[in-house]
């Protein structure tokens, strides 16, 4: 005779089977976020990474000071480290800095003083600018409480420009590139690829002839050659643009093989036949039909793609061939490391080239995460 209490197994059952429930109904995103925020490693790249578009959104609010306001006298200060904790209270500041003259070299040797302190604030009023060019504001997220000190929290480069308010400027490039060239790139691979998969014949093997042509020509002379047949007299505007447009006319070639391929697979299935029986125009099956059901596998390829497009950017900058000053980038920033003597009085100069390695780092993780829980019914 069987007992009337439930069993200790019988809500462990009930649970499973709920979870079973829950899991055949959600829908394909809710499954890949449920799987994505499993991977630690990337839901904190994750968070890296809107950090980091948070200072592309508005730059200025970020920085300390104007980054291209010069004093040659304050050139290679140090570094001015944020002491939150003052005599045991919440008071934050910076040390001051004291300089000398070499009497050898006659050059201003720079140190901080931890005996004098300039005070520091949050949400503090310095110079004015436009908050995504629609409003002025003069708020920023940190500086020096009296507006008449200054203070370089990553150092200052040889001309007495804040590398902190530089690299915060310089983020804002950087990031941007990396993400519009792969949009660029992602839209004519789905395009070219989704219509060589598709219609097949001489336009597949058009496609793909094109594709090996690019992919046949060493990247690095290529991006060389077309940056320097850039006019010099270009603002940086322009050559933002342009070099968007150079990056993604190249890396869109092995994306556009991927989806070949998964056309390839899904124009012989049932619901893209049943959809060319109801009517539907080849640009609508393409677009709402076969995109979508390899939408994620397209995302994680993208994230991936990203930090290739900041590294080259980066590269071509730090050569002298890519973004020009006045503009900020990375790479523009870099060549100010260029030179081992000036690196050995200024090592701070190299902090650009560490948010690289960790940009590139996040997106990659972010990427792999998003790969692995594009299939979430695996294991």
């Amino acid at each position: 005779m069987s007992s009337p209490h439930p069993t200790p197994l019988e809500p462990i059952v009930e649970t499973e089977s709920l979870v079973e429930e829950r899991i055949s109904v959600a829908s394909n995103w809710t499954l890949v976020w449920w799987r994505f925020r499993k991977h630690h490693l990337a839901m904190a790249s994750a968070a890296i990474l809107i950090a980091l578009y948070a200072i592309v959104l508005c730059p200025d609010f970020f920085s300390t000071q104007d980054p291209e306001f010069t004093e040659a006298r304050q050139a290679f200060i140090p570094v001015q480290g944020v002491n939150f904790i003052d005599e045991g209270r919440l008071d934050p500041w910076v040390p001051a800095i004291v300089g000398k003259r070499n009497p050898v070299t006659l050059r201003m040797e720079w140190r901080t003083d931890p005996s004098q302190k300039i005070r520091v604030g949050f949400f503090v009023a310095g110079t004015e600018y436009k908050v995504l060019g629609l409003f002025k504001s003069n708020l920023h997220l940190i500086g020096a409480r009296d507006q008449s000190q200054r203070i370089f929290l990553l150092g200052s480069d040889r001309l007495g420009r804040d590398q902190w308010s530089r690299i915060m400027h310089g983020t804002q490039t950087s990031m941007t590139i990396g993400l519009v060239a792969v949009t660029l790139s992602v839209i004519l691979g789905i395009v070219l690829g989704g219509i060589s998969g598709y219609f097949g014949g001489w336009i597949d093997q058009f496609i793909q002839r094109l594709i090996e042509l690019l992919q046949s020509v060493p990247t690095i002379p290529v991006w060389l050659a077309l940056s320097a047949a850039l006019p010099r007299d270009w603002t940086p505007i322009q050559v933002f643009f342009a070099i968007t447009i150079i990056l993604s006319l190249i890396g869109w070639t092995t994306l556009g093989r991927e989806v070949r391929g998964h056309f390839l697979a899904l124009r012989e299935e049932d619901f893209v036949l049943a959809a060319e029986l109801a009517g539907c125009s080849r640009a609508r099956i393409i677009m709402r039909h076969m995109v979508p059901t390899f939408l994620s596998h397209i995302i994680a390829t993208s994230s991936l793609a990203i930090p290739a497009m900041i590294i080259n950017e980066t590269s071509l900058s730090f050569l002298g061939l890519g973004i020009r000053p006045p503009a900020i980038s990375w790479g523009v920033l870099l060549q100010e490391a260029q030179n081992i003597q000036t690196l050995a009085l200024a090592p701070w100069l190299l902090i650009p080239g560490l948010l690289v390695i960790v940009a590139v780092l996040a997106f990659n993780l972010v990427g792999d995460g998003l790969r692995d829980a594009s299939d979430p019914y695996s294991k």
